[in-house]
């Protein structure tokens, strides 16, 4: 390869990444630039939408949104399970976990969103789990095989898709929602109680208006229960965190980006980061989320997948109020 063609770095390979990779390879840049990509999880993009029918008998395999030939098609150089851990934007280059160090003329922030975890006592406990990844998946699976009772704590979607999960699991599942009805932000008063009915009809049970206090452990360190806001406090053996999520920004944080108050990493309209060109950031990691650069950070798949609605709070800052100092 000659010295002269310049790189493309990715992190991350999730939904929008892969997305982002097809758009090079439809405008022909996969064959005049050299893209890396740095991943994270031990395997490349998959369907994160869909990722409950993993438990329905969908297998990894068939989740994946990619295949080796694709890759090799375009010349992509991918690699699994070897995160970015640091950025130098002086030096224009990527260090990944394993010690890989690679230059760029270009870099992408494709590095998602992480669950929320409320700062609750014994989080990291041996038995409480978050629910985003197929490797949380399976740590779910094969820790329910030695449980009787799971708890999910958040009565969003995804909660619901969790505390289904735990029962075909063969676990008697609760949810735990601090609002005072289940998916607060998609349905009103009267549809949270007719989503109660049905929710309840499956088997689950239901705590709305509770948060919880504390995760209760045993001698062996692993989880026994949950202490909630109203004094009661609910058995279990397992909990799913499910409380909704936030960007994963730290990368830019530690390279000196410009993140959002509520976090993600600052764009224009082109998904350019404000306080340097040569960086871009797609997808949930970027802010505002209004961000109109549709072709390049659009995932695969849309289903199930809501529009952003623009509002004054999430105006595009501009880059010299936002940019760290130097």
């Amino acid at each position: 390869m000659s010295t002269d063609t310049s790189t493309i770095v990715l992190i991350g390979h999730g939904m929008v990444g892969q997305r982002f990779l097809e758009a090079l390879a439809e405008r022909g840049l996969t064959g005049t630039h050299r893209v890396v990509v740095l991943c994270e999880e031990p395997r490349p993009a998959y369907d994160r939408v869909r990722l409950t029918s993993y438990f329905s008998g969908t297998s990894p395999e068939e989740l994946s949104l990619t295949d080796r030939a694709f890759i090799e098609e375009h010349g992509i150089e991918l690699y699994v399970g070897d995160p970015a851990v640091a950025v130098d934007r002086e030096a224009r280059a990527v260090t990944a976990r394993s010690g890989l160090v690679v230059g760029y003329d270009v870099l992408v922030l494709a590095t998602g969103s992480q669950p929320f975890v409320p700062p609750v006592p014994n989080k990291d406990a041996e038995g409480c789990f978050v629910y985003r990844t197929i490797e949380d998946l399976l740590a779910i699976e094969e820790y329910a095989r030695r449980s009787t009772t799971g708890a999910v704590v958040g009565g969003g979607l995804l909660g619901l898709e969790a505390a289904g999960a735990l029962k075909g699991l063969g676990l008697a599942s609760h949810i735990v929602e601090f609002a005072p009805r289940l998916m607060p932000v998609q349905v009103d008063e009267g549809g949270g109680a007719a989503l109660l009915r049905t929710i309840e009809e499956m088997g689950l049970s239901v705590h709305t208006g509770v948060g919880t206090q504390e995760i209760v452990v045993g001698d062996d360190g692993a989880v026994t229960g949950m202490r909630l806001s109203d004094g009661s406090e609910l058995a279990t053996d397992l909990v799913v965190f499910s409380a909704g999520v936030r960007p994963r920004d730290q990368l830019a944080r530690d390279c000196g980006l410009s993140v959002g108050e509520r976090g993600g990493i600052v764009v224009d309209e082109q998904c350019r980061t404000v306080c340097d060109p040569r960086v871009f950031a797609i997808g949930s990691a970027r802010w505002p989320p209004t961000a109109g650069c549709t072709a390049w950070s659009r995932p695969v798949t849309n289903r199930r997948r809501r529009p952003w609605r623009r509002s004054p709070r999430t105006s595009r800052p501009s880059p010299e109020r936002t940019c760290p100092p130097s």
